[in-house]
């Protein structure tokens, strides 16, 4: 069997003018800001992944509206090759909450968000806001 990349799968949430991310409470990135996300399960559609990943982090429920990309640079994740399937979406339910891998759970304005974010989710970000910025 050939070696191959890990799959995951990352969401950017708006909720009004913001965006949610957790606060990782694990390594890598430990205490970083990241984008909800995680590994894609065996026999899991990533559109399924991306869902389940949002409600087990933060308690949202989603509608993913967009794709934003596929990030497969092989030194994205220290842990090693993880190919990250990113997806745009809406919060259509749920109440925000910390849960998983996360200590915290927040909403930050789109202006204001750290400085520092964990993986390569402040390219994921930039590239949400051009699909944003075009359909508004």
């Amino acid at each position: 069997m050939p070696k191959t990349p890990l799959l995951a799968v990352d969401v950017v949430a708006i909720i009004d003018d913001g965006v949610v991310l957790i606060r990782r409470a694990n390594p890598p990135y430990e205490g970083f800001y990241a984008l909800p996300g995680g590994f894609v399960e065996y026999g899991e559609r990533v559109e399924d992944a991306a869902l389940r990943e949002m409600l087990e982090e933060t308690g949202l429920e989603v509608r993913l509206k967009a794709l934003i990309g596929v990030y497969s640079d092989p030194s994205r994740d220290p842990r090693g090759h993880v190919v990250s399937i990113a997806y745009l979406a809406d919060v259509v339910g749920g109440a925000l909450k910390p849960a998983t891998d996360a200590k915290e759970a927040k909403v930050f304005p789109i202006g204001n968000i750290p400085e520092k974010l964990a993986f390569d989710h402040e390219q994921i970000l930039k590239d949400a806001f051009k699909i944003l910025r075009k359909s508004s």
